[in-house]
């Protein structure tokens, strides 16, 4: 009798706190009780960052973190600490007075962004792609990367990344560099090599950028300019034909159709290929394959990459309905079974999502919003709304792809172009709340370090390469909203890589975050994604924007029209044999993503305000450990 006595008491006295917050703070349906989510989110009163008074003993080193493990992560303060920093004095300021409609910090840095700095930024986008490219052409072509630092070249020269710059070329508008680079590709290279590739890589960099060159010099209509010129007989997409049957021996062999990691050019498999490959490297393949096979007429190349997409799907949890990131090729077993958006996970469901915008195939769609639930179900922690209510801001973490448990406290930098995806998908709240927190992290150490431990408040991997997935996000929440807000943000980050990472003969990758100390190397996605993006998030004007046609990016920003001809079947059912489906698994809630920027979508609030209301956006930035 005295437990239940005891329990009563307390469910008596839980509800009685209840109502008293209700009462003195408006909090009502607010309220973080917890219930939404595997573990337990107490309530973390937002009004507190901005009180002038001492913490209570009760509050000190109840972290952000903490309210998501509980008591048995505890930390200290000398652990999250920043190293070498003091901390900030706290300014007098008010939860309630940011919404009593005066202006405060938030809306002085980000409500406004005048046309005259969004030139300069343009240009200073431009500069920096010449500065990179014109370096990698004189010292490194047609070896694979850049040293920016000995300026000399690195790699073999079976995928070397001066195609891969053919859209930026068309989106600046240099016809003539374009051409220089297309003849100079079709003089050059050639797959019939000894070499070694990443099937992955292979497609979204060098497949991707044939493609994409291919599509825009043959468009009739030439919104970029005239591109095209006398005497191009689809080379293009002659190379790209050959590369994508010099991956095909990747697709044999293997008892559940999901693709080696690796090929050699030559001989196929190599002998001592492993058995084991990550979700994002075996399913996301869709795009560029299924492309080609349209293009061509032959179905050979989107019915291996489709096979391979329904047998990762078929293998996803019974119980969460998530995928794991890396799987045996043979047996169909999950080696890894970390469930996440970052590292090996990632274009996986961007793919899903982008096949269905470009081919309307049903399936692609219904497949990825089930993913999407399931993400939202079990990776997603936080509070319900982003932009309303009490509770700890939306973040999604690693997880069991079979319990739904989290298994780290880290995230990874790939996982910042999820809010991109979430644009597409039309669901910008979300999107905007995720993009803040990696834009704190950003404006913390001016990078994004390779991983960041929420836990720790501090990088547990600190290199940053160039990576281009909070610009590419960045540039579509732009795209979306309209808002300064986002002009702001690319600023910052073009102006971090001016000033962090710029050396001799191009721009390094940061070794060290904290240290800002370099190596000496420049991956070609800097060129083709990262600059990209900053430019085009300046360019109000480009053609890309105004030309009235419809394009998406692939995973590696290669620039691919949303065309009619993509749309139209060709054959018949690719699989006319098969029961049960991917398709026969839908979403509880179907729904069809926006493949536009149209604002009139976006609440006028979000267009025209700040994306997120100050007290949240501080809430964030005390997340990372900014104050």
């Amino acid at each position: 009798m005295r437990w239940r006595s005891l329990v009563i008491g307390l469910v008596v006295l839980r509800l009685s706190v209840s109502c008293v917050l209700w009462l003195a703070f408006g909090l009502g349906p607010n309220l973080s009780l917890g219930f939404n989510f595997h573990l337990n989110f107490n309530l973390h009163k937002l009004d507190l960052l901005f009180r002038e008074e001492t913490p209570t003993e009760s509050s000190k080193g109840s972290s952000w973190s903490q309210r998501i493990h509980g008591p048995k992560y505890e930390e200290t303060a000398a652990t999250c600490a920043k190293a070498g920093e003091e901390p900030p004095k706290k300014k007098k300021s008010s939860y309630l007075r940011l919404f009593d409609g005066s202006e405060d910090e938030y809306a002085r840095r980000y409500s406004s962004f005048p046309d005259a700095l969004k030139s300069k930024m343009k240009e200073m986008a431009r500069e920096m792609f010449y500065f990179g490219y014109d370096n990698y052409m004189k010292y490194a072509f047609p070896e694979d990367e850049l040293n920016p630092i000995d300026c000399k070249g690195r790699g073999p020269d079976a995928l070397n990344p001066a195609h891969q710059v053919f859209g930026l070329m068309q989106v600046l508008g240099n016809v003539s560099e374009f051409q220089r680079a297309v003849k100079l590709v079709i003089e050059t290279v050639s797959f019939d090599k000894d070499s070694t590739v990443q099937v992955f890589e292979a497609n979204i960099r060098i497949l991707g950028s044939l493609i994409s060159a291919h599509i825009l010099l043959t468009d009739p209509k030439q919104p970029f300019g005239k591109v095209n010129f006398e005497g191009y007989e689809n080379e293009l997409l002659h190379l790209a034909h050959d590369l994508a049957v010099r991956l095909l021996p990747a697709f044999e062999h293997t008892d559940t159709g999901i693709p080696y990691p690796r090929v050699n050019l030559k001989t196929g498999v190599p002998p001592d290929s492993i058995n084991e490959t990550c979700t994002a490297g075996a399913g996301s393949l869709l795009v560029e394959f299924g492309i080609l096979s349209r293009l061509i007429g032959d179905s050979t190349f989107e019915w291996v990459a489709r096979r391979a997409v329904r047998a990762l799907w078929r293998l996803r949890s019974n119980e969460t309905g998530l995928l794991g990131n890396v799987i045996n090729i043979q047996t169909g077993q999950w080696v890894g079974k970390q469930s996440g958006l970052g590292a090996g996970m990632d274009s996986f469901y961007e793919y899903l999502l982008k096949s269905y915008i470009l081919f309307g195939e049903e399936e692609d769609n219904q497949m990825f919003q089930a993913a999407y639930e399931s993400i939202q179900n079990h990776l997603r922690r936080g509070r319900d709304l982003c932009n309303e209510g009490e509770g700890d801001p939306p973040l999604y973490v690693n997880v069991n792809m079979n319990s739904g448990e989290i298994i780290n406290t880290w995230i990874d930098s790939l996982q910042a172009f999820f809010p991109g995806l979430q644009v597409l998908n039309g669901d910008v709240d979300n999107a905007i709340c995720l993009h803040a927190f990696y834009y704190a992290i950003w404006k913390r150490f001016g990078a994004l370090p390779e991983r960041y431990n929420w836990q720790l408040q501090a990088p547990d991997v600190h290199f940053y390469p160039l990576r281009p997935e909070l610009v590419e996000s960045t540039y579509l929440l732009y795209q979306a909203t309209k808002n300064p807000f986002y002009l702001h943000v690319g600023m910052d980050i073009l102006q971090s890589l001016e000033q962090t990472t710029k050396v001799r003969c191009g721009y390094a990758t940061l070794h060290h975050v904290v240290e800002k100390s370099k190596e000496d190397r420049m991956e070609s996605f800097f060129l083709s994604e990262t600059c990209k993006y900053l430019y085009l998030l300046f360019d109000e004007n480009n053609p890309l924007h105004k030309s009235g046609h419809k394009y998406i990016f692939t995973t590696e920003g290669h620039i691919v029209p949303i065309d009619k001809r993509f749309r139209e079947k060709q054959w018949d059912d690719l699989f006319p044999c098969e029961e049960g489906t991917p398709s026969e698994t839908e979403s509880n809630n179907p729904s069809h993503p926006s493949n536009t920027s149209n604002c009139n979508r976006i609440p006028v609030e979000q267009r025209f305000a700040l994306p997120l209301k100050s007290v949240y956006m501080k809430q964030i930035d005390h997340m990372v450990g900014l104050f």
